[in-house]
């Protein structure tokens, strides 16, 4: 296991291409990354979940206002299970900075990029095995 030790990273610090690849205080910007993407999505659910205690189930008297209701209910319900996923993977991500993995596909071992994971912090694949893969499923669907 990797022992990332936070080099007191400036506000403005942002990783370039022209400093050394995940060097701790790269690694250390994205871990603060994802953690504070993770409490953001924590946050939220928290709000969301508050908001349906409150609620206390759909009590719309009229038909359409309860279907409404229902429609966005399921909604919210839909996207805090995207969140809870993603909080998963951005836990996965973290287990991966933690083991010295992070930054470095899954499929080839080469290095991310550092443009891809400012894009996407919890990426595992290089751009390449990314198409390749998206690739293979396109044909997959299409069989």
């Amino acid at each position: 296991m990797t022992n990332i030790v936070d080099p007191h990273l400036p506000p403005d610090y942002v990783p370039s291409e022209k400093e050394e690849y995940m060097n701790p205080r790269m690694l250390a910007y994205f871990r603060q990354r994802l953690l504070d993407w993770r409490d953001e999505l924590l946050n939220e659910s928290e709000h969301t979940l508050d908001a349906m205690r409150a609620e206390g189930g759909i009590q719309e008297p009229d038909i359409n206002d309860r279907a409404t209701a229902e429609i966005d209910h399921g909604l919210e319900l839909r996207t805090r299970d995207r969140y809870r996923k993603l909080i998963n993977k951005i836990e996965q991500t973290l287990e991966r900075i933690e083991q010295g993995e992070y930054g470095f596909c899954e499929e080839t071992g080469d290095p991310i990029g550092v443009k891809r994971l400012l894009a996407r912090p919890n990426a595992t694949l290089s751009i390449e095995a990314q198409e390749r893969h998206e690739r293979d499923e396109k044909v997959k669907r299409d069989d």
